[in-house]
């Protein structure tokens, strides 16, 4: 991968990496509930299980997946599924709920996430289908640049949102105001979810 295409591909994942998404709702809700430090598992999960996926699609598994129209659509429904599941547990969270504020999604949750994101997917198919290059490295190197590449760019990115929920905090004092934050969370992700069910 030449100098050009590396930039290219930076510029890429940075933008998607940024932008909002399922993940990235997830990471400011975990923030908002959690705090930054508790909220790092979750961080990294999202960042390395992405990673990951863009090498597995890139080198070749995630084309015969796309390829094949049932396999995607129980993925779509499999991913919109588990999101409206996250949602309501997401907008059912308050102060007073242990178990929710207590255990934020760690590494192997949030990592797994990522396979049942369709963004994910989007993001995945779309690098591979634009930046894999014929003839310029072999398949692996290429797909292993893009896992590294993409997860240098995703960790700031990705830890703004994390962040800004942490960061939004002291605004949510009360149970009241956690309580509509959180709830405001979970219905953007269940919005997500119809978006995608629509356009799918």
């Amino acid at each position: 991968m030449t100098s050009d295409q590396a930039a290219a591909f930076l510029l890429f994942a940075l933008v998607a990496a940024g932008t909002p998404g399922p993940s990235n709702l997830l990471l400011t809700a975990t923030g908002a509930n959690a705090g930054v430090l508790r909220g790092l598992p979750c961080l990294f999960g999202v960042t390395v299980g992405m990673g990951v996926m863009m090498f597995v699609v890139a080198f070749g598994l995630g084309s015969v997946v796309i390829a094949n129209p049932v396999v995607v659509r129980a993925l779509n429904w499999l991913g919109a599924a588990f999101l409206l599941r996250l949602a309501w547990r997401i907008g059912a969270a308050g102060r007073s709920d242990a178990a929710a504020v207590g255990k934020p999604i760690g590494f192997v949750g949030a990592a797994a996430f990522q396979w049942i994101n369709p963004k994910s997917w989007l993001v995945c198919a779309s690098a591979a289908g634009t930046y894999l290059k014929a003839g310029s490295s072999s398949a692996l190197v290429q797909a292993t640049t893009f896992a590294a590449l993409f997860i240098v760019a995703s960790l700031p990115c990705c830890f703004v949102w994390l962040a800004f929920g942490a960061g939004a905090q002291r605004f949510l004092r009360s149970e009241r105001a956690l309580r509509i934050f959180n709830i405001t969370m979970g219905a953007l992700l269940a919005a997500s979810v119809v978006l995608m069910l629509r356009h799918g």
